[in-house]
């Protein structure tokens, strides 16, 4: 990641991106206890009209209680805030959506999740690896 995640990042500030450029996002943030900032690609999720982000990685948490974040996403930046959605029962249906954009096949690539169906799984089962392995979900919504 030390060496994948500055590539990924200057590709997608720059036309060299190419199409990614539309698939993935670069959110900068800064740490909520350390002050130190991050530059993290993501993939970009655009789920019933709303961009989020799909994660189960410890740096959700600067998004606890809502954050100010800087969203690359096909060459522009934008100002906006995150809301970290920890819920299980919310963050189902976004997974569900998002593996069902996405393709079964696809999904557990894009997602880094493992599917042991062929087909999308049920909301229960969802919930349930949510909460086993804090799959949660950023909500980012422009900064008014």
């Amino acid at each position: 990641m030390r060496v994948t995640n500055p590539v990924m990042c200057a590709l997608l500030r720059s036309p060299a991106g190419g199409p990614m450029r539309r698939q993935f996002m670069v959110l900068r943030l800064f740490g909520r206890k350390t002050g130190r900032r991050y530059d993290i690609p993501v993939v970009a999720h655009r789920l019933d009209g709303e961009l989020y982000a799909l994660t189960d990685a410890p740096w959700r948490n600067n998004f606890r209680g809502g954050a100010d974040v800087e969203v690359t996403l096909d060459g522009h930046v934008t100002r906006m805030r995150g809301q970290l959605l920890d819920d299980p029962q919310a963050v189902a249906p976004l997974y569900a959506s998002a593996i069902d954009h996405f393709g079964v096949k696809r999904a557990p690539r894009m997602l880094g999740l493992k599917i042991h169906t062929p087909e999308t799984p049920a909301a229960e089962a969802l919930a349930e690896a949510a909460r086993r392995y804090h799959l949660s979900a950023i909500r980012l919504t422009v900064k008014t």
